[in-house]
Formats: structure tokens, sequence, C-alpha cells
């Protein structure tokens, strides 16, 4: 039988909202669906990666909100929201009115998932799964990041190529939830919200995230 991901998505999940963002429904995971249960030995066995796309992170709650409370900041925009998730910040952008918003992701099932969570909100959004990390993208103007500074070798990868973007002109939006490898200075803090989260997931029951704008570094600034 043919693997059938929307049909998957579907099962895996239920519709709910984010614990700070009530605005937004997403087909998410939850101590009741059967992907909350799956181990990553099952998920291996079945071929598929790590469904981060079925959770509401800290980090993309945080941008979120910070996007539906201003949303001047995306406002005829034409926004990238990099390793998307389930899309919701890139959904946030277009209620917001962004004139178009591009969702990044490696996981195809990601990617049918944004899409799904885009219908669920009445947007359109652009997948995009192949993304030029050595220059800046053309026609952009702003970058979104939520909760992307977790591991060491993919956030200095990361990094350099969104201090390309910066450097021009294109605005970068972090949102951290206290991750190792988030850069501590060359930022300009905007706001701060406490999350909500599961003790499953993040080993604490919240997280305190910071939305900021990403400065070039000393050296180049």
């Amino acid at each position: 039988m043919n693997f059938d991901p929307i049909a998957f998505i579907r099962t895996q999940t239920v519709i709910g909202t984010a614990s700070i963002v009530p605005e937004i429904r997403l087909h998410l995971a939850t101590e009741v669906t059967p992907l909350w249960k799956l181990t990553e030995e099952r998920l291996r066995t079945d071929n598929l990666p790590p469904p981060f796309w079925a959770f509401a992170w800290p980090g993309g709650q945080g941008l979120t909100r910070y996007i539906l409370d201003n949303p001047e900041i995306v406002r005829g925009k034409r926004v990238i929201d990099f390793a998307s998730g389930s899309g919701i910040a890139a959904i946030a952008a277009m209620k917001s009115g962004a004139a178009q918003a591009v969702a990044t992701e490696i996981d195809p099932l990601a990617l049918q998932a944004i899409q799904l969570n885009a219908e669920l909100n009445g947007v359109s959004v652009v997948n995009e799964d192949d993304l030029d990390m050595t220059k800046p993208p053309k026609k952009t103007d702003l970058i979104l990041a939520g909760d992307v500074c977790y591991q060491q070798a993919m956030s200095a990868k990361l990094l350099r190529w969104l201090w390309l973007c910066v450097a021009q002109g294109i605005r970068v939006l972090m949102s951290d939830p206290g991750r190792a490898y988030m850069p501590r200075e060359g930022l300009i803090q905007h706001a701060t919200y406490v999350v909500p989260t599961s003790r499953d997931l993040e080993d604490q029951e919240s997280r305190t995230v910071v939305v900021s704008d990403l400065l070039l570094p000393p050296e180049e600034a």
C-alpha cells in the first residue's frame, strides 16, 4: 500500500491551538494521538524523520505571538519562515498582511503539514525545500527563524547565512527559548514570552522565549 502523507498527518494528529497563540489552528500531536507515542526507533523503521512539524515549539510560538501583536512588521513584506515546522509563523505572517510567506523545510511530510495548516487558517503559504544557504535570497524583505540554534554545526552554518542576509539589507527576526548555540550578542531584543510546554518535549514545564533582531557581528558592523 502506498504511503498517503495527508492521511498520515490527519490520523496521527488532532486539530488544536498552541498555548500562547489561540488564533491559529494546527494539526498537532498530543498525549492522546498515536504520533506522540511513536519511538525514534519506530520512526526510523518506517523511514520517517522526527515529526518536528507536529508540535508548536516554544520559539515558533513566541515568534508567532510577536507577529500577530505587531502586524506592521510583516505587512506588505515578502517573508521567509526558515525551518518552518508546522508553518505557524508563516501562517501568522499571511494573517497579518504579508505579501508572501515562504515556508522552508527539508522534511517532505512537514511541507504537507504546512499546507494543511495553511488551509485550516484560510491563507496561502509557499513551500520551499531547497534553499541555497550560500547567498542571500532574492525578493525577500524579512527572514523569520524560530528555535533554530539547538545543534552546533547547523547553527554555525545558519548564522553565517543569516549574517549574509543582514548585510544585504534583509531583516532577520529570531526567536529563541534558550538553546545552546544562539548568539548572546549582536541582537536587539523586542519581546519576552513564557511559553508553557511539555516535560516530554522540553524536560520542563515552560520556556522563556526572547524575540530579537539579528545584527551583524561587531567586526562586520
